[in-house]
Parts: structure tokens; C-alpha cells; sequence
């Protein structure tokens, strides 16, 4: 019988009450025991992993994205153009059978891309699991259509976007895809082209699942790998924060706190337009064009690591200290159709934050809730509850409350709001 007796510089003091032995071991090789079958006294299996009593910490798998930059020679990157020219044609190849045999029939085709290697022999020279991710593409772009039409039909690929990808998923029993010696990465038939060198930022603690190699219009070369790992949550936290966000502070909590808004491609305007200033002087198709291409996309891709950045420190943070988060339902996509503000708005990038904290509030356990878009948060008194209409008519940025006398910060105010209609939606709160 063993039992967890405590804890010491991240590390599980664990007895063996037969003998009396102690031993300290990592979460990660207590969890390994538990997945043998090991009863350790104080270790609880839940729905999504194991708790430990001794400091209430929870552990659950995770699927995790690492992305590296890569470093090919040219042999790979004649290697890696081949597979985007054969992901993109075995792509449109199948949408475009699927299409006219719907149209000649009224019936859906299956097809799979063994079909079309004896007809398009190339398609052989790469590697087969690349053919079948571009199936599976295809499949859940019809299956989102037919689930939700605001996906769109699916589209074919062109040839012209300066965005290449292809994904291809790794063999276990053989280890087809792997980083040896934190220096290179191995995939499928690397053996014709030899180790890809990588640049490994962070280590990668188990098994990776997919990759999806890219090219970005900038030039350079990612793999992104998508992996199953065991991930310790924060601790757990008491405290309910509201949140609204804006153009003019990036996120105002219901505390009071304000983010600032970087306002990354504003600060970065002059020497985009310089930019693209010497690219419309360029002859299409030429050296010159292609090299000016190269530095403007350069520098929109330097924008968006640092508008991506900052947002991951910004839901870091309030993901660290708060258990329950509440934002307003934002309609971005609508939003964006009043050309006056749509730069604001996505320069702002809301998805993206939204999206952060959605999965990071998964990852550790937390709570992430939307209230309903058409909740007047702004024109509300959060003292009082008094609805002021002109807050929104006349655009106020302050105002005091008509029927109360309280001052209130339009955008803090709304924080609050916020924050108590998330806590009724949750049972938090009664009404």
C-alpha cells in the first residue's frame, strides 16, 4: 500500500506502508503509476484526470500545439513544395469529382485519394498520410457546411496564396515523426531527404500526434505539432471577475483594472505604407516584386506576434487570478461590417482574446461564461440598476446615474454589469 505523506520542491514524498520506505517521485511519474494500476493513498481519479489531495492540485490530458521554426535545405524545401502542390491537387482533385457527381446525380461521391494515384502517379512521391489528412479536410469542411451554413460551401485551394501547408500524422510503433536531439525533426521518408534542422524552444514531454508543416507568405518555414500531454491546472481561485472590451482600453475589469490597447498596426502604419508604397512600384512576377513582397510580409507578420503576445499575457494573467471570468457575447464578424471602426476592431483582435481565455479557462479548470450580446451592460446603473439610455445615444464616456447620483466610468460600469449578470446566469447570485 503507498500513500502521498507530502510535498517537498515539487516533488511527492510517497510511503510504502509495508515497509516504511519514503520516496519522492514528480507528478508526472506518480501519474505514470496510477496509470499502471498502482493504489496510491490520497491520489483520486476524476472525470478528466487525477487529484491530489495533499495540495489539491488536479491533473488532466491536454492537447497541446507546439509550433518551431524550420531551417530546410534545399532538397527539403524542393521536397516540401512537392507535398503542398500534391495536398492542394488531391484536394480541389476531390472537391471537384464530389461536385459533379452531385450535380449529375443528386448523390453524395466517396472518394479517397488512393483512387487517383495510378491516374496522377506524382501523388506517389510523397508521403500517403499527407493524401489522407487532405480527405479528412475536406470531410469536416462539408460536415461543418451541412451543420452550420455560415461555414460556406468548401472551396478550392489556389495556387497563388503565398500560404502553403500540408499535414501528415505520426506512426507510433515506428516513430515516423519525432525531434532527435532537440536539433532535428524526422518525418515520413526522411530518409530520401535527410534530417530537417529545427529550432526547439520549449521541450516537447510526449508523443506527437500530427504535424502540419507551413509556409508563411513571408518565406519562412514552421512545423506545428499537435501533442496529448499530462498538464497540472492553476490552483484553484474564489474570485469572480467581469470583463468588457474596447478599443480605447484593450480589457476593462470589473476591479477597475484597464489594459491598454497597443494599437499594433496603428503604431506600425508609416512604415507599412512605405512598404506596399515600393511594392506597387515593382513589376508583378519580378525579383524586385517578389523581395518586396517578402519585406511587407515580414512586417505583418511582426505585428501579429506582437499583437498575439501581449493578448497571451493579458488572459495569463487573468486566468491566473480569477476562477470564474465573465465577458459579453460579441457579434465580431458583425461588428466588423461598419467600416469606420472595423480597423479599430481588428487591429483590437477580441476573437483572438476570446479565444485564449476560452481554452486556457479549460486547461486549468476554470470558468469561462458569455452573457447575451443584447444585455445593455453600458446603460445600466450598476448601483441602482436605472436604465440611461443617452450613455448610449449620446456616446458617454462618464456619466452620473439619474436616478441615484452615482458617478460611474462607462466601460467599468459595464465590467460590473457584466460581472453580476454572468454570476446569476451561473447560480452564483440570485436575482
Amino acid at each position: 500500500m503507498f500513500k502521498i505523506v507530502d510535498k517537498k520542491e515539487n516533488k511527492y514524498l510517497i510511503l510504502d506502508t509495508d515497509d516504511g520506505v519514503i520516496e519522492d517521485f514528480s507528478w508526472e511519474q506518480v501519474i505514470t503509476f496510477l496509470k499502471s494500476g498502482v493504489v496510491i493513498e490520497g491520489c483520486h481519479e476524476t472525470e478528466r484526470g487525477y487529484h491530489f489531495d495533499i495540495d489539491s492540485s488536479d491533473y488532466q490530458v491536454i492537447y497541446k500545439g507546439y509550433k518551431f521554426r524550420l531551417y530546410p535545405n534545399d532538397k527539403q524545401k524542393e521536397y516540401f513544395a512537392k507535398c503542398f502542390g500534391c495536398a492542394r491537387f488531391i484536394y480541389n482533385k476531390m472537391l471537384a469529382d464530389k461536385i459533379e457527381h452531385y450535380q449529375k446525380t443528386g448523390e453524395n461521391l466517396i472518394v479517397y485519394p488512393s483512387d487517383y494515384k495510378d491516374d496522377f502517379p506524382f501523388l506517389k512521391e510523397v508521403d500517403s498520410h499527407i493524401l489522407c489528412q487532405e480527405e479528412q479536410h475536406l470531410q469536416k469542411a462539408y460536415a461543418n457546411f451541412f451543420r452550420n451554413k455560415d461555414f460556406g460551401f468548401p472551396k478550392f485551394k489556389s495556387k497563388k496564396n503565398n500560404y502553403k501547408s500540408f499535414s501528415t500524422s505520426n506512426v507510433t510503433r515506428c516513430n515516423t515523426v519525432e525531434i532527435i536531439d532537440n536539433k532535428y525533426l524526422k518525418l515520413p521518408r526522411s530518409k530520401n531527404f535527410g534530417l530537417i534542422k529545427v529550432k526547439i524552444s520549449q521541450l516537447i514531454r510526449s508523443t506527437i500526434k500530427t504535424v502540419t508543416i507551413s509556409q508563411v507568405p513571408s518565406g519562412k518555414y514552421y512545423v506545428s505539432m499537435n501533442v496529448a500531454i499530462w498538464y497540472q491546472s492553476l490552483p484553484s481561485r474564489g474570485s469572480i471577475l467581469g470583463i468588457d472590451l474596447g478599443t480605447k482600453d484593450l480589457v476593462i475589469t470589473s476591479d477597475g483594472d484597464k489594459f491598454d490597447n497597443i494599437k499594433t498596426l496603428d503604431n506600425h502604419q508609416k512604415k507599412l505604407a512605405k512598404l506596399q508604397r515600393q511594392l506597387a512600384h515593382k513589376q508583378r512576377g519580378s525579383r524586385n516584386y517578389e523581395k518586396a513582397r517578402i519585406k511587407l510580409a515580414r512586417e505583418y507578420e511582426r505585428i501579429a506576434n506582437i499583437r498575439k503576445d501581449y493578448l497571451h499575457k493579458i488572459s495569463h494573467k487573468l486566468i491566473s487570478e480569477n476562477q470564474v471570468i465573465i465577458s459579453e457575447d460579441l457579434n465580431v464578424k458583425g461588428l466588423m461590417q461598419n467600416h469606420r471602426q472595423a480597423k479599430s476592431i481588428g487591429d483590437a483582435s477580441w476573437y483572438e482574446f476570446i479565444r485564449q481565455l476560452q481554452y486556457k479557462a479549460d486547461w486549468n479548470m476554470r470558468v469561462y461564461h458569455k452573457v447575451d450580446r443584447f444585455f445593455p451592460s453600458s446603460q445600466l446603473c450598476s448601483n441602482c440598476g436605472f436604465k440611461y439610455e443617452d450613455v448610449k445615444t449620446k456616446n458617454l464616456r462618464e456619466w452620473i446615474c439619474p436616478n441615484c447620483g452615482k458617478h460611474h466610468d462607462r466601460d467599468v460600469n459595464a465590467a460590473i454589469n457584466i460581472k453580476y449578470r454572468g454570476s446569476q446566469d451561473l447560480g452564483l447570485l440570485t436575482a
